[in-house]
């Protein structure tokens, strides 16, 4: 039958093995599209590119950046100045050297701005953490207030030391008075005077 055909060695119809294995293979009805080559896009890691920025500015805002720029533009001058004319390849007015300055300035600013967002990026994350954790730390305070407020109110409510040990002697008092002269407890007199009116 004409679908059981089998397709030649090379590949897809016919033509030269070589050719074949170069050609896009045949599309699948809702499957992605075939790329020939690998995109840039699938190497590109943005996290290591931010840190290199962060690494480039932190050393172009150090004194030895300062001290190494400044003697490689003085050696630049003094090789073009005093250098034999045929070793020479900057003479004054050194537009070489602007050109290389300015080349050098044009690629740290866009460096140390991309260093800064993402400091920018952490600070603004840091500032978050420290929200959360501020409000997380008032609403500790307040629920240990509410718990010392309950904890004074069930307090006032309880029986302290001094109270029993006042209550107490009293006790002590009234079974030495009624041992002694056999006075009788208040509760036993209206006791006693129910039964009496009955």
């Amino acid at each position: 039958m004409a679908g059981d055909r089998v397709p030649p060695r090379g590949g897809r119809g016919g033509g030269p093995p070589w050719l074949l294995s170069a050609r896009a293979p045949a599309r699948q009805p809702g499957s992605a599209p075939w790329r020939a080559r690998m995109c840039i896009r699938d190497r590109w890691d943005p996290e290591a590119f931010g840190r290199l920025s962060e690494r480039i500015a932190r050393f172009l805002g150090t004194g030895r950046f300062i001290v190494w720029m400044t003697i490689v533009i003085i050696m630049w001058v003094l090789w073009n100045i005093f250098a034999p004319r045929d070793l020479r390849f900057d003479n004054y007015p050194f537009i070489f050297l602007t050109l290389m300055l300015s080349l050098q300035a044009s690629y740290a600013a866009p460096l140390i701005l991309l260093a800064q967002n993402r400091q920018d990026d952490r600070d603004r994350v840091n500032l978050e953490q420290d929200r959360k954790a501020s409000e997380r730390s008032i609403a500790d305070t307040e629920y240990l207030t509410r718990e010392i407020a309950s904890l004074r109110i069930g307090l006032g409510e309880v029986a302290t030391r001094d109270w029993i040990r006042s209550e107490l002697q009293d006790l002590v008092k009234e079974l030495e008075e009624r041992r002694d002269g056999h006075v009788v407890f208040p509760a036993e007199r209206s006791h006693g005077r129910d039964v009496d009116d009955r």
